[in-house]
């Protein structure tokens, strides 16, 4: 029997769009949900730095959408 060891890993993004990957094995954790993506570490890794773009919170995105343009946050 000739069976491979290698982990395949899931990609999965949490409620606040930011990616990661987790072993297929494992229950995903909560906060987090599975993208279509299953492979080896490596061609996750490189799925992610082709897909997530932005990796600002998507909190932060919408709060940043809200603001008219060249308005800035005023936390001095």
């Amino acid at each position: 029997m000739t069976g491979s060891t290698e982990t395949i890993y899931r990609v999965v993004i949490s409620d606040e769009g930011r990616y990661s990957i987790w072993p297929e094995f494992k229950e995903i954790p909560w906060g987090w949900r599975a993208d279509d993506k299953k492979a080896s570490k490596q061609e996750c890794l490189d799925y992610i730095a082709e897909v997530w773009k932005d990796m600002r919170p998507l909190s932060l995105q919408k709060s940043m959408a809200t603001q008219p343009q060249g308005e800035q946050s005023t936390n001095d």
